[in-house]
Parts: C-alpha cells; sequence; structure tokens
C-alpha cells in the first residue's frame, strides 16, 4: 500500500470521529470541518513518519493545537453584515439541551479537557499528551469544569438558563 493509499484509507475510516470532536471542540459544523480539513492537511505532510504508528492521536493533536492557535488570533474570518444567516441544527442527541449549552460556555481549555476525556473516552494520560500538558493539569482542568458544570444554572432547575428566578 502507498504512503497514498494508505492516508486515503485512514482518512475514509476516521474522518467521522475526527469530525465529531472538531465539532465538540468548536460547535460549528463549518469551522469544524475546516479544522478538519487543516488538521489532514497538515498530517499529510508528516505521513510517512506516522502512518507506521496510530495516527489518529497525532492528528487529533493537530486538531487541538490547531483549534487553539486559531482563538490566538486577533482576526476570526468574521465578517459583520445586516442580515443574520440561517440558523443550522444539529444532529444527534449528543448536541441537543442544556448540558451542550452549558460546555460551551466553559473556557476553551476546560472545553477541550471535557470533550477529549469524556467524549473520546481518552485516558488522563492520553488527554494531557494530546494537550501537551501534564496529568495533574488534565485533572484540574476537568475538576474545574465539572464544577462549572454543577452550577449552571441550566442545570440545576433543568430550566432554560434565560429564564429569569423569582426574587
Amino acid at each position: 500500500m502507498t504512503a497514498s493509499e494508505g492516508f486515503d484509507a485512514f482518512v475514509a475510516a476516521r474522518s467521522g470521529r475526527l469530525l465529531r470532536t472538531a465539532y465538540l471542540l468548536t460547535h460549528d459544523h463549518a469551522l469544524a470541518e475546516d479544522l478538519v480539513q487543516t488538521a489532514l492537511a497538515k498530517a499529510w505532510f508528516a505521513w510517512s513518519r506516522i502512518e507506521g504508528d496510530n495516527p489518529e492521536p497525532y492528528v487529533r493533536k493537530i486538531m487541538v493545537n490547531t483549534y487553539s492557535s486559531w482563538w490566538r488570533r486577533r482576526w476570526h474570518h468574521e465578517i459583520p453584515s445586516d442580515e443574520l444567516p440561517e440558523t443550522g441544527s444539529t444532529s444527534g442527541p449528543e448536541y441537543q439541551g442544556d448540558l451542550w449549552e452549558a460546555l460551551q460556555r466553559l473556557p476553551r481549555r476546560q472545553r477541550a479537557v471535557i470533550v477529549l476525556r469524556y467524549y473520546e473516552d481518552l485516558t488522563e494520560a492520553e488527554t494531557a499528551r494530546l494537550l501537551g500538558t501534564t496529568v495533574g493539569t488534565v485533572k484540574s482542568q476537568a475538576s474545574k469544569a465539572v464544577a462549572k458544570l454543577r452550577l449552571d444554572p441550566a442545570l440545576l432547575s433543568g430550566a432554560p438558563a434565560t429564564q429569569e428566578t423569582p426574587r
């Protein structure tokens, strides 16, 4: 099998999981697709080095690093307009409801830890290696994220977060 065929097979087999991870990080279908495409383009150049090992963690790390670097930039390629775009609906129960909205209110780093640990079912060590941090940092970020989720108003009462509480 040539390198090109190996890469094509990897993309065919794993693009769905990578897209799900990217969507959970970005909460935007178009941005998630861009993130996966960018990560795969970067992985292509290193494919001869990584194809013998398990390439998925390497590509995931590229995705997380790329996602982080996109938010460090000043300009996010957004162009203001007078008309609001149509809102797309997400498919699948994991993208619906109060928990997903509460997850979106977490800081970027804590959201990445929660997505990798609980949605992607990675161990603390794998998550730390992927994010380039220590296991202790993963544990503390996960703990802080779970504490914030426990206090999120939408999750406390089961009511939408926009509903005001009586005085």
